[in-house]
């Protein structure tokens, strides 16, 4: 597989920053969780599913950076589950959000090229913008990932510091180097943006790390140019107005992400967009974008 992203494709470090630049730092989860059906009046079923998904995409696909469907929430359904998130990939990226696909895929060999094939490779149906990565069976494992975002031009971010209470466990362990896993999966992912000569020109890489806004980066030095995706505003915790503090002069590389916060607000669309605009208007006051 070739390495090199094909002439006609932005690398998506570059897409990334246009997105935010243009729309605003704000990424929004598709989380189509039973006790959001609920709160919406839909059943938990396929059609409350399509529904609570149609809706979503409708309100804020054409307007937010970025759209981060989980892929869990759908597969639970099988194939027609699958069927619906197909059809809002598609939907959102016509409407011009990049589509980030939280699958937290992990595996090795060929396994992990089928992975990847399956979520970054523009010939599948689920084709995304980026995809959620574990490293944690070996930084190495995800080659395949990594190899193949590349040849796309599209994005990976790789898990690193989450504020689940049990990956500090992974997480936070200290090689007999002195350097915690979590910092040497950061320390991985500049040096993968290091060798990737067509996104050099872009202000942020390919290759980003999960660090949630809960935990920031507590105890890691974040490298500069790696995109952050930052989970955990609005239900989890924590706000816009954190981020300064909690990510030092890494802020400008973060990419706060809300889901329930949002969703909440359904099902009326005006509502959600609502929400979502004043997520995205916090964040840029905080984060001091325009």
């Amino acid at each position: 597989m070739t390495s090199t992203t094909p002439a006609a494709i932005q690398p998506f470090g570059a897409r990334l920053t246009a997105a935010l630049r243009a729309r605003g730092p704000l990424c929004v989860g598709v989380d189509p969780h039973p006790s959001l059906l609920t709160a919406w009046g839909l059943g938990d079923d396929v059609a409350g599913l399509e529904r609570f998904t149609r809706t979503t995409v409708e309100a804020l696909a054409d307007r937010v950076a970025v759209v981060k469907p989980q892929s869990a929430f759908f597969e639970r359904f099988g194939s027609r589950g699958i069927a619906v998130l197909e059809r809002a990939v598609a939907d959102a990226r016509a409407a011009g959000a990049l589509v980030l696909m939280d699958a937290k895929r992990g595996d090795i060999g060929s396994t992990m090229a089928a992975y990847a094939a399956a979520y970054l490779d523009p010939s599948g149906p689920l084709c995304s913008d980026a995809l959620t990565v574990s490293p944690y069976l070996g930084f190495g494992s995800l080659r395949p990932a990594l190899d193949t975002a590349r040849a796309h031009g599209a994005g990976v971010f790789v898990l690193a510091l989450t504020s689940n209470p049990e990956g500090a466990e992974v997480q936070r362990a200290v090689g007999s180097d002195g350097v915690s896993v979590a910092q040497a999966v950061l320390d991985r992912i500049a040096a993968e943006n290091a060798a990737d000569a067509a996104a050099q020109t872009a202000p942020l890489g390919a290759v980003g790390a999960v660090l949630g806004a809960t935990l920031a980066r507590a105890g890691v030095e974040v490298p500069a140019g790696v995109p952050l995706l930052a989970p955990g505003i609005g239900a989890q915790g924590a706000t816009a107005a954190d981020l300064p503090a909690l990510f030092g002069s890494a802020a400008g590389q973060v990419v706060p992400s809300v889901s329930r916060g949002v969703l909440r607000h359904g099902p009326s669309v005006p509502a959600l967009r609502s929400a979502a605009a004043r997520f995205c208007d916090e964040a840029r006051s905080a984060l001091g974008t325009v």
